[in-house]
């Protein structure tokens, strides 16, 4: 693994040893407002520090006109590229690991949907093989993003929320099919219904093995997700959706996610799934430090309109809108670099203030923040290069290694 330099690219000021650049001065190395310019030292896959004074590098690349930030983290998403975690193909998560990669991210977490307990059984093992063979490539570019463990949407969800997932497979929560998963395969986090039957017995098994537990696609009351945060709950799934929702005498879900800090709230910001006057007020509530940016992505994500297939229900794709034969919308086609400017937009904030989003938080949302999501030293080497006037994807870097550049001419050997 050869040492990298990512030369003279604007970085969130807090990764700076020095203040900020204030958005009313002139600044000669061409920072902006909350971003400071500096170089980015890369050794053994990890950063190894952080300069504002040029140093000599073998190998570099060149992040002129670019905001530098921790690469971006899904911690939900479920296909891309015609491909989808259920199918259970080590070969079709790599080639999603790949395409993610090449839309700014470092690591994800494949995610299931509600399913029999031997399809979903599959789909955990097929993810364990998948980051067995990801181990194994030998260039950044052919392994693409790294898969971090896997998120199990459902099976154990409300009757009454299914969104796109199969109604005739959600069942109770049931702590042994639980256990034969988390046994099988490197289960991260689960999305349940707390107020079903045996859910606070199957969160406390999570908690048991440190697997972070959700509530989504859930009918639960104020008072029921409040008990279930007792338990260890920190998290909702895509926010708003498939949840019950906020009213002036019952705050449902949406109000218990909005206005506890404890909750870590998903958020698919493709302003289809959600109003962007909606998530202007997911922003104010819970700010950055709290909101997850989400794709919530299916097997259409890359590829043109049309009519695809998701839990052995057809989805047709129009105009970036995925939806059932009923008009339930079933996932999305979203990138991750296409959420953050969208959040942008409708949060009405500033990239200086929002990127946490996309990277740190889902990071500290899965306890995984002490390792990425910060461009510190002894971090991992995850980073993400954008074009400072459109936010495109000028390059990523998984463990120290280009995993995707845009233009070749940015390669200074």
């Amino acid at each position: 693994m050869q040492p990298l330099t990512i030369r003279h690219g604007k970085l969130p000021a807090e990764f700076i040893s020095m203040p900020p650049v204030s958005s009313r001065s002139a600044d000669p190395t061409g920072a902006t407002a909350g971003f400071y310019v500096a170089d980015v030292h890369i050794a053994k896959g990890r950063i190894d520090s952080v300069s504002t004074t040029a140093q000599p590098a073998p190998d570099a690349l060149n992040a002129d006109g670019c905001y530098v930030l921790p690469g971006f983290v899904d911690i939900h998403v479920h296909g891309a590229m015609g491909r989808d975690v259920m199918d259970a193909d080590p070969h079709g998560l790599l080639e999603m690991a790949r395409f993610f990669a090449g839309h700014g991210v470092t690591s994800f977490m494949p995610t299931t949907m509600t399913a029999s307990p031997a399809e979903t059984l599959a789909a955990v093992d097929g993810v364990s093989r998948a980051i067995a063979l990801q181990q194994t490539l030998t260039t950044a570019a052919a392994r693409g993003a790294r898969m971090l463990g896997i998120h199990l949407e459902g099976p154990f969800i409300s009757p009454q929320f299914p969104g796109a997932q199969p109604a005739n497979q959600i069942r109770p929560p049931d702590v042994h099919e639980f256990e034969t998963l988390a046994s099988a395969g490197p289960v991260r986090m689960i999305t349940l219904a707390p107020e079903q039957p045996a859910a606070a017995a199957l969160i406390e098994a999570a908690q048991r093995r440190g697997i972070i537990t959700v509530y989504g696609h859930t009918a639960a009351t104020y008072e029921q997700c409040q008990a279930a945060i007792a338990l260890g709950v920190q998290q909702a799934t895509h926010t708003y959706n498939a949840m019950s929702g906020l009213h002036h005498r019952r705050p449902g879900a949406l109000g218990a996610t909005l206005s506890d800090p404890r909750v870590y709230a998903q958020l698919i910001a493709d302003t289809i799934h959600v109003h962007p006057a909606a998530m202007n007020i997911l922003a104010r509530c819970k700010g950055a430090d709290r909101t997850v940016l989400i794709t919530d992505a299916m097997r259409a994500a890359g590829l043109p309109d049309g009519q695809y297939s998701l839990g052995g229900q057809d989805v047709f794709v129009h105009e970036g809108e995925c939806r059932l034969a009923d008009g339930t919308l079933a996932g999305s086609v979203l990138t991750m670099d296409k959420a953050l400017p969208n959040f942008l937009a409708a949060a009405d904030q500033s990239l200086a203030e929002l990127w946490p989003t996309s990277s740190r938080t889902p990071a500290m949302s899965i306890k995984v923040d002490h390792e990425i999501g910060a461009i510190l030293p002894g971090y991992r080497a995850d980073l993400v290069l954008l074009e400072e006037n459109t936010l495109e994807v000028a390059a990523t870097i998984v463990q120290g290694e280009i995993a995707y550049l845009r233009h070749v001419a940015r390669r200074q050997i």
